[in-house]
């Protein structure tokens, strides 16, 4: 078994754990490897995967309830792999467990003329999709697996786009052109075929009836097809189809600079703006040692915060929308666009400002930032109590929406369920408080839970959550600390510009900065935060360059629509439009 140079600086449970897998499964435990975020790695033989991996669930001294990721890379141009073991591909495996607050990132190394793994859905279901991506993105096949087909893009694709040698720019192809005969080719991939999507069409008694809910329909609440089997009204099987709205995001971001690449983060989650952009630059932040000032943290928390409200306003307007119910949306809407005018006023944009850096963020706060923010923590709260009786105490809604699309916080684990979708389930857990960053742990706050983890508990903790995010961004208001707004430090991107006006010198580093980037020294990191749809993670791997070798973005909402098939069967189309709504998710944040 090898070891890497870099030192294992992990925690003391992560240390005592991988003492003693190295006692048990010495023979399948090829390497270990560290990151500078201090998560384990452990290089297995292929063989011995399902064997670690039934043994991290249920039987090591720290459990792994879920799986949270799968991915991989496609090592072949990578030149700093000291430590590693010879590998043309690497599929990697990321665990989490709840109950002792750490993570595990397993790896296992395939070569070109043999890309194939075992499938993990009988250890972890939620492991389905992820491993269909793995096929689509990369062409690696895992045996085993009940329907290891396309997932983002269409049947017809020709390569794996995350490959190398793949195309990473529409100039790289030949010009698009569609011929008569690939039409039909391409019409007749569209066709759908109950049998190819896991359904039958006949049972004894009946003969089911087949309905498409999307690709356009806004109760889908983006480009998203359900294909759902009927017997009268009510749902035999209702599968997800997703990748419409498919773009490359993790393609994109191997062609990027450390620094041009954040805007693109924005459009992740869409309704999230910057808490896009927190992950990722305290990804690179981490692996190049920048530790930024404590003004920065709880200017990054307050806008977090405010775009935390704003999504699950948009949520609640829609939420109630969909189950029938007409005017909160249009107060909710209003409130919103309060909310977009401070951060408009803060950081010069509303959904999109990318306004996060490297470092700290784009600009200090404006004269008279603070006005604006104390007269919305005034207004608020009486403004969700009024929403409390239109919209949670209604006894309409309240009929149309307990008991519908319930699971239990064993079924959450199971599915990769994160966010107020678990805390729904009764299940306290909540990354800011379990796991803080960026100076969470310095605020108070309380984590909302629910108890029945149905389509009502799950809108009822994200109202919570509002009133939750104006206590932390009341505590920000009355205790910004004083101090610059970025890192003086050399890989802080871009860095201060009065400083480019002292001499040539500085001119010709800033330009450099901004066009280039830091070159930062290889490394791997992973860095996750309690987005508003639940955990989102950047996983960047450094080949020591100016810009990402792998990027891996792992959403919560991916996870999410997995699991509409368990939580929908036995219900009616109305009922669905309800657990849809409750789901709260962006296409974008699905399928990148």
């Amino acid at each position: 078994m090898e070891v890497a140079d870099t030192v294992l600086d992990v925690d003391p449970i992560s240390a005592n754990l991988v003492d003693e897998l190295n006692l048990r499964f010495d023979e399948e435990i090829v390497g270990i490897q560290a990151y500078c975020d201090g998560i384990p790695v452990l290089w297995l033989q292929r063989d011995g995967l399902k064997t670690v991996l039934h043994y991290l669930r249920s039987s090591a001294s720290v459990h792994f309830q879920m799986l949270f990721d799968i991915t991989a890379i496609d090592e072949r141009a990578r030149v700093n792999r000291q430590g590693q073991p010879a590998s043309d591909f690497t599929v990697t495996y990321h665990l989490m467990s709840f109950s002792s607050h750490c993570d595990m990132r397993l790896k296992v190394a395939l070569h070109l003329n043999d890309l194939n793994i075992p499938s993990i859905t009988d250890i972890w279901p939620n492991a389905n999709w992820y491993e269909r991506e793995c096929w689509d993105m990369f062409g690696i096949a895992f045996s085993g697996h009940p329907n290891l087909t396309r997932i983002m893009l269409p049947p017809t694709w020709q390569g794996h786009p995350l490959r190398k040698d793949h195309p990473a720019r529409a100039t790289e192809m030949e010009p698009y052109s569609l011929s008569q005969e690939r039409q039909v080719v391409e019409q007749e991939a569209l066709r759908f075929k109950p049998e190819e999507w896991g359904m039958t069409k006949e049972s004894k008694n009946s003969e089911f009836m087949f309905l498409n809910l999307g690709p356009n329909h806004p109760s889908v609440h983006g480009v998203f097809r359900i294909a759902l089997q009927l017997d009268g009204e009510v749902l035999v099987d209702a599968v997800p189809d997703i990748g419409y709205h498919h773009r490359g995001a993790e393609k994109m971001a191997e062609r990027q600079t450390w620094h041009t690449y954040i805007p693109y983060t924005d459009r992740i989650d869409y309704l999230g703006g910057v808490m896009n952009n927190l992950p990722y630059v305290m990804a690179v932040e981490k692996m190049a040692g920048i530790k930024v000032p404590e003004r920065v943290q709880v200017i990054r928390v307050m806008l977090c915060e405010m775009f935390r409200i704003a999504s699950h306003l948009l949520f609640y307007g829609t939420f109630a929308q969909d189950v029938g119910q007409l005017s909160p949306v249009f107060y909710m809407f209003v409130d919103r666009e309060r909310v977009f005018n401070i951060i408009e006023s803060i950081c010069g944009a509303r959904m999109h400002p990318g306004w996060f850096r490297i470092g700290g963020v784009a600009q200090d706060l404006p004269k008279g930032w603070d006005k604006a923010i104390r007269e919305l923590l005034d207004f608020m709260p009486a403004r969700l109590r009024d929403y409390d009786s239109m919209v949670m105490n209604n006894g309409i809604l309240k009929r149309r929406t307990q008991g519908v699309g319930a699971y239990t916080t064993k079924d959450a684990f199971d599915w990769g369920v994160t966010g107020a979708g678990l805390r729904a389930t009764g299940f306290e857990y909540d990354l800011r408080k379990a796991r803080p960053y960026s100076g969470y742990d310095n605020f108070e706050f309380e984590v909302p839970i629910a108890a029945n983890g149905d389509t009502y508990d799950r809108c009822a903790v994200r109202v919570e959550e509002i009133r939750q995010s104006l206590h932390i961004i009341r505590q920000c208001v009355d205790n910004m600390p004083e101090g610059p707004y970025k890192a003086s430090h050399a890989a802080t991107t871009p860095p201060l510009k009065e400083k480019s006006k002292l001499d040539i010198e500085t001119l010709i580093n800033h330009f450099l900065s901004v066009s280039w980037g830091p070159v930062i020294a290889a490394n791997e990191v992973t860095m996750t935060v309690e987005a508003t749809k639940g955990l989102n993670s950047y996983y960047l791997v450094n080949d020591g360059n100016t810009g990402s070798y792998r990027t891996r973005i792992r959403t919560p909402s991916f996870a999410h629509l997995q699991m509409i098939p368990e939580i929908s069967r036995g219900f009616m189309v109305a009922d669905l439009i309800a657990i849809i709504a409750s789901i709260d998710f962006v296409m974008a944040d699905v399928d990148r």
